[in-house]
């Protein structure tokens, strides 16, 4: 069964445009095109000497940053693991004595790495931050594992001023329920029941 062309909105094609001769026609177009591009000559950028300007959201080298204190913001919550696609993130989480939770160990192996920023997104600390440092090549693949020495930084990355223990409603030595910024104090359950 066959649908009429005019209740669809379709226009019927005309002879001309149905024929091999526009299609011949797009053949040429397309030749030509590539015929002024082969009498162009070629650019070439020296890498090392004409470093390319980097788009402001280009990802890349992975680091993790610390809080304003100067404390390591990681809480090992294994989240960026537990994202990664390819599995090249692992730690081990472990506790200080104050109640604040740390990774004991953190490893990325930068060579199954597709640098694709799921683990940025996912950190809930910032953390774990990518930066447009993009020159890491190795030519032993065992060296692009990298370890939580190598990856954490001194500065606080990209939001400064962010302090996940301040905002969490984490219960520390240095703050309890109730006592963090912005957080309303705790409910007491017995006087909500009926």
């Amino acid at each position: 069964m066959t649908q009429d062309k005019s209740k669809t909105g379709e226009k019927p094609l005309k002879p001309a445009e149905s024929s091999g001769l526009s299609a011949l026609k797009a053949l040429v177009e397309g030749f030509a095109t590539t015929a002024r591009h082969l009498a162009r000559k070629p650019i070439t950028e020296s890498y090392p000497e004409v470093k390319r300007q980097l788009p402001e959201r280009s990802r890349a080298r992975i680091v993790l940053t610390r809080d304003p204190d100067g404390r390591e913001r990681c809480v090992a919550c294994y989240l960026c693991s537990a994202v990664c696609p390819v599995s090249c993130i692992s730690m081990q989480s472990a506790e200080q004595p104050d109640g604040r939770r740390y990774a004991r160990w953190f490893r990325i192996n930068f060579g199954r790495c597709i640098y694709c920023g799921l683990c940025e997104e996912a950190c809930p600390t910032s953390a774990i931050q990518l930066t447009p440092d993009f020159e890491n090549v190795q030519r032993d693949i065992l060296t692009l594992v990298f370890e939580k020495k190598d990856l954490l930084v001194d500065g606080c990355g990209k939001d400064p001023s962010y302090n996940f223990y301040e905002h969490a409603g984490v219960t520390t030595d240095e703050r309890g329920k109730g006592e963090h910024a912005s957080e309303a104090p705790p409910v007491n359950v017995k006087s909500n029941l009926p």
